[in-house]
């Protein structure tokens, strides 16, 4: 089964994908099966190794990323069982997002103003955050940027989540703030072309980070919400709302509108987009109040 495997993977990989957690279930799958001597996906199998995951969203996926994984390699040989769809009946929950209020999202950037040891630490965090808050960028993929991806036109986002690339442009703003931190960046560090980077010139790591967004909202007195401490992938969220409730009027120009905010985003679909319209109290609120009084024979 691991040639199969093997054969998948480089398959699939070859079409851009990285699939680093599908290999590591696909060989732990093939090691359970080969346990029992079974040299063919065999349902009842995929269950049992499935369900020593500890969540329900960890069994999905061990169980879906074998049955996918079935349905191409039974077109090589039928001897192979394709497992029914969703056996463990899951779905898929996010957490409500927090939005940020802007004097929040002011109080962050000045908490990291006054960080502490480094020339460039107080800088590159303010800088980091508000480039987030700006253009609703994934974290992983601002903290990939290098000098080259930064142009007149925009910010040049290579292949990141969903293996796509696109540009986006940035508010003149966030062009300037991101000129002087670049000014002094480059007379400060010389060992990387990465953006943003540590005070011994390494790149920025996601676990640093998050560690130190911890302590500024702390700083900034962000306190935790429905349980859950203030995360910096909310500052996308907070874009994303943001750029809903700009929205247009007329169902045309509403939809032009959410197709440019998806391929901004980079989004897959703009399925994950209208997820904001659905999970957003604030947005939730203004939808009502719009169908209250287009129901009423007035014009939203």
């Amino acid at each position: 089964m691991i040639a199969a495997i093997d054969r998948y993977l480089a398959l699939r990989r070859s079409a851009g994908f990285v699939l680093s957690n599908a290999q590591y279930l696909l060989r732990s799958f093939a090691a359970f099966a080969a346990d029992r001597q079974q040299p063919h996906i065999c349902t009842s199998t995929v269950i049992d190794w499935a369900s020593r995951a500890p969540s329900s969203a960890q069994r999905h996926t061990r169980y879906q990323t074998v049955r996918q994984f079935a349905e191409h390699v039974r077109m090589e040989d039928p001897q192979h069982d394709l497992p029914p769809p969703n056996h463990f009946n899951h779905r898929k929950s996010r957490r409500v997002p927090r939005i940020y209020a802007a004097a929040e999202i002011d109080r962050l950037i000045l908490a990291a103003t006054q960080l502490s040891a480094g020339d460039l630490r107080p800088q590159t965090y303010a800088t980091l955050i508000g480039l987030l808050a700006a253009t609703g960028l994934r974290i992983s993929e601002a903290l990939h940027l290098r000098y080259d991806d930064v142009t007149p036109d925009g910010l040049l986002i290579r292949k990141t989540k969903f293996q796509k690339t696109r540009l986006v442009p940035l508010h003149e703003t966030a062009v300037a703030g991101l000129g002087r931190y670049l000014a002094q960046r480059r007379a400060v560090c010389l060992t990387t072309d990465h953006v943003f980077v540590n005070d011994d010139g390494r790149p920025l790591e996601y676990g640093t980070v998050y560690r130190v967004f911890g302590r500024l909202a702390e700083s900034a007195g962000i306190a935790p919400l429905r349980g859950h401490r203030p995360r910096l992938h909310e500052l996308r969220h907070t874009f994303a709302l943001r750029a809903l409730q700009s929205t247009p009027a007329g169902r045309q120009r509403i939809g032009q509108h959410m197709l440019a905010l998806t391929t901004y985003l980079g989004h897959v679909s703009i399925d994950s987009t209208y997820w904001y319209l659905e999970s957003t109290p604030e947005l939730l609120t203004d939808i009502a109040a719009a169908g209250e009084v287009y129901l009423s024979g007035g014009h939203p």
